[in-house]
């Protein structure tokens, strides 16, 4: 997956700290402004296909990104067990 899409991400218009954030405030902040991003699902994939570990990607915090390779991990092994 390339990263072209940036280009077109609302972070661009805001300092990177946003979405480094040290609280559960700040990552609220930051998820605020990913909801009306244009590319935060693109943004979401690129997260999790680089296993990227810190700061909001794709509104999703650091905690949520695990839980969600956790849980698509959990299905392609449900997956290929019933195949």
């Amino acid at each position: 997956m390339g990263a072209e899409w940036m280009a077109d991400g609302k972070c661009r218009d805001y300092p990177a700290e946003v979405f480094f954030p040290r609280d559960g405030l700040g990552v609220l902040a930051a998820q605020r402004i990913c909801k009306s991003c244009p590319v935060a699902a693109q943004c979401l994939e690129y997260a999790l296909a680089q296993h990227i570990d810190h700061g909001v990607w794709g509104g999703c915090s650091e905690r949520e990104r695990r839980r969600l390779a956790r849980e698509r991990r959990r299905l392609r092994i449900l997956h290929r067990d019933a195949s």
